[in-house]
């Protein structure tokens, strides 16, 4: 069975983020071998600006770094890949589809089947680009999305796998600006049928982070922070191995440093 890199907010076009990106897959690259033993996964906030399509394309060159080196790599949407995180435009909802899958007709939650694992990847942005509610950066999944995902976890292909559910927006919190607004409504449609779910969205863990798991019967919560420590957050590169049901043996990777010394300030006085 693959063991899952977790990675989150990269935001590439801020500051050193994409020089700290390119850092970590590096690191990945020279340390976890065989690259077919594992599988990436980045739970949103890619890029910076949707609005300025070079962040789209730093980004993408070190995804399709990490692709070319044999790695499999799975992301999906934050509230800055539709805009600039406080704003969104519908226009990007497609215009991610086309960068980051090559495939417009791609619908949510996104099933992705890799080595026993099923791999749910909901959009917890696009429900949220509406005249009435589009400022703020709170996550929502709609009622069709959900409608979708207790069909996905009752398909016998998917009940058979270990399932992992990954998204932006924390599930578990609710403060108000950044909530996933309809996190009441996900809890009876996931509750005790996942093994792992996987998000980002906040750029520091409260106090609370480690008391995540076992949260509405799931096994393993992780919030990954910010990977390229945004804004001088310290995020977290975990690598998890599903294989072992004890999350205890999941660890940081702590990919992004040089020569062993951990990045915390800017790489450029």
């Amino acid at each position: 069975m693959k063991k899952i890199i977790h990675l989150s907010d990269i935001h590439a076009g801020h500051g050193d983020c994409t020089d700290r990106f390119n850092i970590i897959a590096g690191n990945l690259i020279s340390r976890m071998q065989p690259a077919n033993d594992f599988v990436i996964l980045i739970t949103g906030d890619i890029v910076e600006n949707a609005n300025r399509a070079v962040n789209a394309a730093e980004a993408l060159a070190v995804i399709r770094r990490l692709e070319t080196a044999g790695y499999r790599v799975l992301v999906i949407p934050g509230n800055h890949d539709y805009g600039t995180g406080s704003v969104a435009n519908k226009r990007h909802v497609p215009l991610f589809k086309k960068k980051f899958y090559g495939d417009v007709t791609v619908t949510y939650p996104k099933v992705d089947i890799v080595d026993g694992i099923a791999f749910i990847g909901l959009d917890s942005t696009a429900e949220e680009i509406h005249w009435f509610d589009r400022i703020l950066a709170e996550g929502e999944l709609g009622k069709k999305q959900r409608d979708r995902l207790k069909i996905i976890l009752d398909d016998p292909s998917v009940a058979a796998c270990k399932k992992v559910i990954y998204l932006h927006h924390h599930p578990f919190d609710f403060e108000p600006g950044r909530q996933l607004k309809d996190r009441k409504s996900l809890k009876p449609i996931i509750g005790n049928k996942a093994d792992a779910i996987l998000f980002g969205h906040y750029h520091h863990s409260y106090n609370f982070e480690a008391n995540l798991h076992g949260t509405w019967g799931i096994n393993r919560c992780y919030n990954a922070g910010s990977a390229t420590h945004k804004g001088g957050n310290k995020g977290f590169h975990r690598v998890i191995d599903l294989s072992n049901d004890d999350p205890s043996s999941d660890y940081d990777g702590c990919f992004l440093d040089i020569a062993g010394v951990t990045l915390d300030g800017p790489l450029h006085a």
